[in-house]
């Protein structure tokens, strides 16, 4: 009898100490654990977060690029946790889309400054439109106003005083060609180019859809503007995981100097750093 009290003694050590040995192994790994990022962009041209993915990967986080093909999934995706972050806007199209969709998101960072431009097949300069030409420009708030705004600089149109960096085309209040102002989804304006004279097309839309917007446009917006800080681009996430040490690496490595190197070498000013 006592040989078998010793015996199931020593089972039951045995056992409590393997137990206590599995125990461990999850919590050895979870600190190795790697990381996941999920980031929504606009279009098919990752460059820059390619190159991200690769230092990330060094930390045991994975960078997965998930791509949109409009200006609303993004934010949504975001703010429905689809996503845990993106990068395809402005400062000032997210704060009023966040306003306008009561989103409760918030802004990590600026990364770029992507000049909008102005492209024609059928005009090498804005000065040869025609009475009456089209123009298309963007069909939301933010992109369409900076569109208005553009042609304000380029002389074309006149706005309200007052109509701040929002205006529609109702604020025009001089329009001596009579331009007939065509506003479109912003992502499917270059397939419609052939069917105006002139088109306000966004930087990363016009990239996507093989302009160079140095080389292609007959007229780029003016980035040493004040009023272009408007239109920094920015990294946005949740509110909630503003602080969240993954998510702010992700700020982090991309606001370097090997970055904005990178940025330069890649786009040769048609896309600057705004950090």
């Amino acid at each position: 009898m006592k040989r078998f009290v010793s015996i199931f003694l020593t089972l039951v050590l045995m056992l409590g100490t393997l137990a206590g040995c599995t125990s461990s192994k999850p919590a050895a790994s979870s600190q190795g654990e790697k990381k996941v990022i999920k980031l929504g962009i606009t279009g098919n041209d990752p460059k820059i977060w390619n190159e991200l993915k690769k230092k990330l990967a060094k930390e045991n986080i994975d960078l997965q690029i998930v791509s949109f093909n409009d200006y609303i999934r993004p934010n949504m995706a975001l703010a429905e946790g689809e996503i845990d972050a993106n990068a395809f806007q402005t400062i000032a199209y997210f704060n009023k889309f966040k306003e306008d969709h009561n989103l409760d998101l918030t802004s990590l960072g600026y990364t770029v400054l992507a000049p909008m431009g102005m492209y024609s097949k059928k005009i090498k300069s804005l000065s040869e439109l025609k009475d009456g030409g089209k123009i298309a420009i963007p069909n939301d708030a933010t992109n369409g106003g900076r569109a208005l705004l553009l042609l304000q600089d380029a002389g074309l149109i006149k706005l309200r005083d007052g109509s701040g960096i929002t205006p529609t085309v109702k604020d025009i209040v001089s329009n001596p060609k009579n331009l007939q102002i065509v506003e479109l989804v912003a992502t499917q304006i270059p397939r419609s180019i052939d069917d105006v004279d002139a088109a306000a097309i966004n930087n990363g839309v016009a990239v996507d859809a093989g302009y160079n917007p140095i080389k292609d446009s007959i007229y780029l917006e003016d980035t040493k503007k004040e009023s272009t800080k408007n239109y920094f681009n920015i990294i946005a996430v949740r509110t909630k995981d503003k602080d969240n040490p993954t998510l702010k690496r992700l700020i982090e490595v991309y606001q370097t100097d090997e970055t904005k190197k990178l940025i330069e070498e890649i786009y040769k000013g048609a896309v600057i750093p705004a950090f």
